[in-house]
């Protein structure tokens, strides 16, 4: 994948530019009461620049598409019109200023999110924030808009469900650190019962060319399948073990997202 006008460039802690870049990814997930049970899963995410997207040679294509309909209402015309108009909705106007995104991209016309994240800055360059935006294995999708201190740390009430297994209450702590040349972002759920869950995502990066994507897919082939089965797969578990399940609320729409 050769630098083009289109490619996506992004920035990391020091500020050199860089090309758009792979991370090789571990996630992991720990869940501390009512029982304990971890989770972890190898994968790969994008790191790109929403004004400048990857141009992928045609044969690599099917291999990933970053779509509008996948982030935010689902009904912008790309992935950047979605994320300014939520925004807009919560009063924050970025004049132009470059968003880096972190996510999977579409496989084979497949993707789940369970967690993408980007990093907002106005036209100065300045971080403005963050934005946190999570899906369910139910389709739906929430967005959560964070100040971040220097740290790249934030909190925020839990308003969304997630996991059949929690409740929507508790407050999240992240860290969320603009990515370098690694990739370290901290999740925790703090509930009645004190620290409940945790999740944490490590990675290192590599330069997106043609052979490091054709790499990663035949390591990890059809990857946001994957993550999609494997979060099926250990919800299973955890309802075999005894697990109770809290019913699912009525979602409600969120200011600058479609119901």
């Amino acid at each position: 994948m050769t630098r083009t006008e289109g490619d996506a460039v992004s920035v990391g802690p020091l500020g050199a530019e860089s090309v758009a870049a792979l991370y090789d990814c571990v996630i992991t997930h720990v869940r501390r009461t009512p029982l304990r049970h971890t989770l972890r899963h190898r994968t790969y995410l994008w790191c790109v620049d929403l004004d400048r997207l990857p141009v992928l040679p045609r044969p690599v294509r099917p291999l990933a598409r970053f779509d509008g309909r996948d982030h935010f209402g689902g009904t912008a015309g790309s992935v950047r019109a979605g994320l300014d108009a939520f925004l807009a909705a919560h009063g924050v106007d970025l004049e132009g200023g470059r968003v880096v995104m972190l996510a999977h991209a579409r496989v084979f016309g497949f993707v789940f999110n369970p967690l993408s994240v980007f990093w907002c800055h106005d036209s100065s360059g300045a971080l403005v924030c963050v934005v946190a935006e999570v899906h369910n294995t139910y389709g739906q999708r929430h967005c959560y808009l964070l100040r971040t201190d220097e740290a790249g740390r934030a909190e925020v009430d839990k308003d969304f469900y997630v996991s059949p297994f929690f409740a929507v209450e508790g407050r999240y702590r992240m860290r969320l650190p603009l990515p370098g040349e690694l990739l370290h972002l901290t999740v925790h759920l703090d509930n009645a019962d004190g620290q409940a869950f945790t999740a944490v995502v490590r990675g290192r990066r590599r330069t997106a060319t043609t052979p490091a994507l054709l790499s990663a897919a035949v390591r990890r082939p059809w990857s946001t399948a994957a993550v999609w089965a494997g979060i099926r797969r250990h919800g299973i578990h955890l309802l075999l073990r005894g697990l109770p399940v809290h019913p699912r609320p009525r979602p409600t729409p969120q200011k600058g997202m479609s119901p």
